[in-house]
């Protein structure tokens, strides 16, 4: 069988360019022999991404402020201050996009080495293969799903036929350096649905350590997603209800349990522990302030640029909603955020992602800080198949997904906590809501989506209102919230705190169309001649 080199893909697309020899003789015999069916599960652990996306969108989201003008000697960094104000990202940080890019073309290199190792071992129907067949499929899409969506623009039917896409690598490339057209969103999407259904006749759950794994359940997590994104609203409850089933109440997190645990890092820990039912895929992050940033905010960075105490009161975990009409504390959630109030400083933390250190030398106390990211989760599942009957217009079932969620995220026969909710009650609720503005900022944000929705004040649009809200809260610090603003064409500000944390004035405007939406490829790929993400507007005429 001849060798196959996992690198080389990196190679093609720059992302190892300035990689000195020391580095690439770090791979064993830079030539991996997949010649087993068990080779085969082994190269696939590979063919997750340790590089997350989860702190480059959050930071480019709504769930942000800057606090300049209360931290004192509070220095971000050239990397935080770049992504901050939505600059093409020049300097590279341990959770930049950069690495991220690199990251999940490393993955994908892998799942394709494994396909191909499958097919000489005796293809997809060997019983030995088939499972490994479907895993590596399903992450080969994977990988594509995150880099079309962070580094092009959301797709939409209308325009993702000329909109940029990324190449859709489908084979181990055995030469240096060839060049790859971009091609377009639409193509992408039509490749990664291709892979997922074709991964999702296969796929097992036969694993040591499922929940680092594309399991049946898991699979059908990312399906309801991607449909979701792909505006086939029918298949994304199909996938949804395949994952959830009949009972998805028992499937649910525990946040009772979460609760109750005596500190924040056992409490970040829980939450991605990988018993917990309701965690779907988990993915380890090769990060050494995610962690630490997300459940401490010790670093100048996280104090600059933060969740604050503003948005938090005004937009999210207390702002009025249809099931918490009055708003609420913290005490009504039934995994208490945490509230930060210094003299000036106020931000909000909520516990999801421990800071964990693996040494790999406990004598001498060396090692590294990475952390665990609840990739997809029932909860998050949940919401998503609630936004597709919205958009189906079977809101009574969009309701009782709601519903469902409310409860196990809030105190049970807590006063300010409305639990019957209606399609007519949540229309009624937002009519009386005004739209958010920078200086007087609300939930109820317009929205632009490429798909078509009914007017402003209706109840579909009341309805997607509602579970944005939700979504948002659900998956706070995991970035996810920066898709749903380009799904949905959100304006969204880089807005700045007063000394009195005050909200004091804004210093950019993202408006729907606007391309910064998707992030630029990194350096190293466009000195290679790789094409650059636009940033005008292409000549139509």
């Amino acid at each position: 069988m001849k060798t196959r080199n996992i690198l080389i893909l990196c190679a093609i697309l720059a992302t190892l360019a300035s990689c000195n020899d020391s580095f690439l003789d770090t791979m064993p015999d830079n030539r991996a022999e997949v010649d087993t069916p068990e080779k085969v599960k082994a190269m696939l652990v590979s063919a997750y991404a340790t590089k997350h996306y989860a702190q480059s969108a959050e930071m480019y989201s709504d769930n942000m402020d800057d606090n300049a003008m209360v931290v004192n000697n509070a220095s971000p960094g050239r990397y935080y201050e770049q992504i901050w104000n939505w600059e093409d990202i020049t300097e590279t940080a341990n959770d930049s996009p950069d690495n991220v890019w690199s990251n999940n073309w490393l993955a994908i290199a892998a799942a394709n080495q494994a396909l191909e190792a499958i097919e000489e071992l005796g293809g997809k129907d060997d019983p030995r293969l088939s499972a490994s067949y479907g895993e590596a499929l399903l992450c080969r899409a994977y990988g594509h799903f995150v880099l079309v969506n962070m580094f092009c623009l959301n797709y939409n039917k209308a325009t993702s036929a000329t909109d940029q896409g990324i190449p859709y690598m489908e084979n181990v490339e055995e030469g240096l350096n060839p060049q790859y057209s971009r091609g377009n969103v639409a193509e992408v999407y039509e490749k990664i649905e291709k892979d997922i259904e074709e991964g999702l006749k296969y796929v097992a759950d036969n694993y040591s350590v499922p929940k680092y794994h594309f399991t049946r359940q898991a699979a059908y997590a990312f399906a309801t997603r991607f449909y979701l994104f792909y505006e086939k609203w029918d298949k994304a409850v199909e996938a949804a209800n395949n994952c959830l089933g009949t009972a998805p109440q028992a499937l649910l997190r525990d946040n009772d349990a979460l609760q109750h645990k005596p500190d924040i890092q056992t409490a970040a820990a829980l939450y991605v522990a990988s018993d917990q039912k309701c965690n779907l895929l988990l993915q380890t992050n090769m990060s050494p302030y995610m962690g630490r940033n997300t459940w401490r905010n010790t670093s100048g960075a996280s104090k600059r640029y933060a969740f604050t105490t503003e948005i938090a009161k005004s937009e999210v975990l207390y702002a009025k909603l249809p099931w918490m009409i009055n708003g609420v504390t913290g005490s009504s959630y039934r995994f208490q955020p945490h509230n930060y109030n210094a003299s000036a400083l106020h931000y909000t933390l909520v516990w999801k992602v421990p800071n964990l250190f693996e040494y790999t030398d406990p004598v001498a106390g060396r090692g590294y800080t990475q952390t665990i990211v609840a990739t997809f989760t029932t909860d998050q599942v949940l919401l998503e198949r609630a936004e597709a009957y919205a958009m189906l217009k079977e809101y009574d079932k969009a309701c009782e997904d709601l519903e469902l969620w409310v409860s196990n995220t809030y105190v049970p026969g807590n006063s300010k906590i409305t639990f019957d909710l209606t399609p007519e009650g949540i229309r009624d609720f937002f009519r009386t809501m005004e739209y958010y503005t920078w200086d007087v900022p609300t939930p109820r944000k317009h929205l632009h989506p490429g798909f078509a929705i009914e007017e402003e004040g209706s109840v579909q649009e009341s309805m997607l209102q509602a579970i944005l809200a939700a979504k948002r809260i659900e998956t706070l610090a995991y970035g996810y919230r920066w898709f749903d603003i380009k799904r949905y064409g959100i304006e969204i500000y880089r807005r700045h705190v007063s000394s009195n944390s005050q909200l004091d004035h804004i210093s950019d405007t993202m408006t729907p169309g606007d391309l910064r939406r998707a992030f630029q490829v990194p350096q190293k790929a466009r000195d290679a001649g790789f094409e650059a993400t636009r940033r005008e507007q292409a000549d139509n005429n």
